[in-house]
């Protein structure tokens, strides 16, 4: 029989992509308001991986990323995910979003994000959202499925989650 444990907390990383780096900081400002203090937050990475959002919000597309210092739960990410729909849905102009907002954790062995949409790799996790393995760290570093999105495979932003994955087991040890 195994024996039940608590799991571990997470770190929370909402990413963000727009067409208009004038209103970042208001969206981030935003997510401050929902989620608390921030940690660190990314420099802009170029968004030209998929064309699959350029109907809805033009192009070009530029993401950030942001790291919460709080540590949260790990079922929390089903709450935190229809929050930020929310907000998706309050900053859209003329039904089109201006901004699409992705947040995920950070656990020592994995990446995970929350998304709204099922797939045959997605985990149901409640209210209508799944969770989404995106990446796993093995002692050699984080390795990529087959699923994983293309701009999370990146060499930039696989070097920021490096630096959110050594600043989260700092948090885990105090």
């Amino acid at each position: 029989m195994s024996v039940l444990k608590e799991p571990a907390l997470a770190k929370l990383i909402i990413g963000f992509f727009l067409n208009n780096k004038s209103i970042a900081g208001y969206i981030i400002n935003r997510l401050q308001n929902l989620f608390g203090d921030i940690d660190i937050i990314s420099s802009w990475f170029d968004f030209d991986f998929t064309n699959y959002y350029e109907i809805e919000m033009s192009s070009p597309l530029f993401r950030r990323m942001v790291v919460f210092k709080k540590l949260i739960k790990q079922n929390d990410i089903t709450d935190i995910k229809l929050a930020v729909n929310n907000l998706e849905k309050e900053e859209a102009y003329r039904n089109k979003r201006r901004v699409n907002i992705d947040p995920g954790y950070m656990l020592a062995e994995r990446f995970v994000l929350a998304t709204g949409k099922n797939f045959s790799h997605r985990i149901y996790i409640g209210k209508k959202i799944y969770a989404d393995l995106t990446l796993i760290y093995q002692k050699d570093g984080f390795s990529f499925l087959p699923w994983t999105y293309p701009d999370y495979k990146s060499p930039e932003l696989i070097d920021f989650l490096g630096i959110v994955r050594k600043k989260y087991m700092l948090d885990l040890k105090r």
